[in-house]
């Protein structure tokens, strides 16, 4: 969530790229663990995104 909060403009509900900024960002050696902090900003993206659909058609 710190990085979520701190660079949230960089990451986008891409799981791909967000495996690169999360390289990028963070020092974290474990692949495991980055893909899973990039999974899950892909998804809390993912959500924003919709949402922001579902506001603006109401």
């Amino acid at each position: 969530m710190d990085l979520l909060r701190t660079y949230e403009s960089s990451f986008s509900p891409d799981f791909e790229q967000n495996k690169l900024r999360v390289s990028e960002y963070t020092d974290i050696k474990n692949k495991t663990i980055r893909n899973r902090i990039a999974g899950y900003i892909s998804n809390v993206m993912r959500q924003r995104s919709t949402r922001r659909e579902v506001e603006v058609d109401v």
